[in-house]
């Protein structure tokens, strides 16, 4: 059981860091169309339309059943592997 918390803390940190890395890298190399950008704006209301929440955690919690998923069907063949020597 201990080695399944490493494992799951460990891998919430690294998808958390590679998820903050990604986007980072997806901000700095973004350019924008300022010709479209301008061409678009006399088009769009004046008004501010919030939408909802939009959190990584659905993809964190998915990712994170997989890890887990993973895990024990690894560790399965491990055992099986061990016992059939």
């Amino acid at each position: 059981m201990k080695r399944y918390i490493i494992f799951a803390i460990s891998f919430i940190l690294l998808f958390s860091l590679f998820q903050v890395l990604s986007g980072m890298i997806l901000t700095f190399t973004y350019t924008p169309d300022i010709a479209e950008a301008w061409k678009m704006s006399s088009h769009s209301s004046q008004e501010v339309i919030m939408k909802g929440n939009s959190s990584f955690l659905p993809t964190l919690i998915l990712a994170f059943l997989s890890a887990t998923i993973a895990y024990f069907i690894s560790k399965k063949f491990t055992k099986s592997n061990n016992s059939s020597k």
